[in-house]
């Protein structure tokens, strides 16, 4: 990387799908001097280890789901009424297309996804319809690459490149600050820092006196069970999004990222070793798995929810040395569930190197009860949910950063410094995020006009 030039235009922090949509959309628009910084490896360099960290953040070792909803992935919503931010959806989305996303799409308005929903609302669970294109893990990062090769020579790009600071005078950004006291100027900044910068983007924000909001931390497992038991649901909508409220204690609970003939991950975020799911364009496996998480709101004074989910799953890396796995007739029966008894389980876990034990010394009763009531609820929709021969992995945990205060364009509360994607609070997937980056970047380049 040149490191000579220190006067931009506009500086990107964060080579996610939101500062990688930036950059183009500012490169589309005529915009010269833009630097786009990220802290990780290249997409070229990249490995599993590098998960969540890197150019293209974590969406490149993700399922690569692209959904098309303003009721989930983010609050843009909040910002732009339904028509202007499907249109924006569907801009990004026809740029992944361009780049090698698949044109199959799954979840269009059908007579038998009405049925799956009236079925849903009659056992208290709502379903929620959303239009989802399945790229698959194996092709997410050759997309990305594509889309590298579409900046390059367009904007200026530099990886292992990590900002230390974000720079303001008198309310308004001025650049940023590197390691090693370098200063980068810039006339704005576009915040992008992803999943893997959500700490650091809530130190900043502190910093600068942002105000900011705490998001609620969705904490939960991974269940895994044949293909054949989700088969009618995958087959109508692929990944159902099914939202309930627990009759004992009345939280959220959901179900999120559905992977159908798919397998079970782990990923690893500043040490601690949660657990994910994927699903491949081509690659199938004999099962079907998806996350349910519980939604949790805190009363005052506590202001840290990515702190509380960083204990829970610290707590089960500590019992498990890493992701632990438990039948579900062995958790309703009061047990661990040992090496043999995962043996014997009608459902052959995808994920191999995992530690059989008991989830019930991990999750809170609020959580475990709100898990088991979802899985019962399931159950009536789709007969062998609530199996003992069920897996559960643990822990899932999504954090979400602090959702900073923000504007229509998502300009912060110091002049010209503009906050996207998953690392600002404002969204929660691939698709709003690369919206997001748009949205933010036409502000700009409307300004630099």
């Amino acid at each position: 990387m040149d490191m000579g030039k220190d006067l931009f235009d506009v500086i990107i922090v964060g080579a996610g799908p939101a500062g990688i949509f930036a950059a183009l959309t500012l490169a589309d628009m005529g915009v010269g001097s833009v630097l786009l910084l990220e802290q990780g490896k290249d997409i070229s360099q990249r490995e599993r280890d590098d998960m969540l960290c890197g150019w293209g953040g974590a969406g490149a070792y993700s399922d690569g789901k692209l959904t098309l909803s303003h009721e989930v992935g983010g609050v843009l919503g909040e910002f732009l009424d339904r028509d202007t931010l499907y249109g924006l959806l569907g801009e990004a989305e026809a740029v992944y297309v361009a780049h090698g996303a698949p044109n199959r799409v799954y979840g269009e308005a059908t007579p038998k996804l009405q049925k799956l929903s009236d079925r849903a609302r009659l056992v208290d669970l709502e379903l929620i319809p959303t239009r989802i294109r399945h790229m698959g893990t194996e092709n997410c990062a050759s997309i990305l690459a594509r889309l590298k090769k579409t900046l390059t020579k367009r904007v200026e790009m530099w990886t292992g490149c990590r900002v230390e600071h974000l720079l303001a005078e008198k309310g308004r950004i001025t650049g940023v600050a590197l390691p090693d006291g370098k200063v980068l100027k810039s006339r704005f900044v576009v915040a992008a820092p992803g999943r893997s910068g959500a700490a650091w983007m809530k130190e900043e924000a502190g910093q600068l006196g942002l105000r900011t909001q705490a998001s609620p931390v969705d904490i939960g497992v991974r269940v895994e069970l044949p293909a054949p038991v989700l088969k009618e649901i995958t087959d109508t909508t692929y990944e159902s999004k099914l939202i309930y409220f627990s009759k004992t204690f009345d939280d959220k609970v959901r179900t999120f990222c559905m992977n159908p003939y798919g397998e079970v991950v782990t990923e690893r975020n500043n040490g601690i070793i949660t657990v994910n799911g994927h699903s491949y364009a081509k690659k199938v496996s004999e099962n079907t798995n998806f996350a349910i998480l519980v939604s949790s709101a805190f009363t005052e004074p506590f202001d840290d929810p990515i702190a509380y989910g960083l204990y829970i799953a610290r707590l089960a890396n500590l019992l498990g040395g890493g992701a632990i796995i438990q039948r579900l007739g062995d958790l309703l029966s009061g047990r661990r569930s040992t090496g043999a008894r995962i043996d014997r389980c009608l459902t052959r876990p995808t994920l191999t190197h995992v530690t059989p034990g008991d989830l019930s010394f991990v999750f809170p009763y609020r959580h475990l009860m709100s898990i088991i009531e979802m899985l019962q609820a399931l159950d009536k929709i789709a007969s062998g949910v609530y199996s003992r021969h069920t897996l559960l992995y643990g822990v899932e945990v999504k954090l979400y950063s602090n959702r900073i205060r923000v504007s229509s364009e998502l300009e912060t509360e110091v002049a010209n410094l503009f906050a996207v994607g998953d690392g600002a609070g404002i969204t929660r997937g691939l698709l709003q995020a690369s919206a997001s980056g748009m949205l933010a970047a036409r502000a700009v380049a409307k300004r630099l006009k």
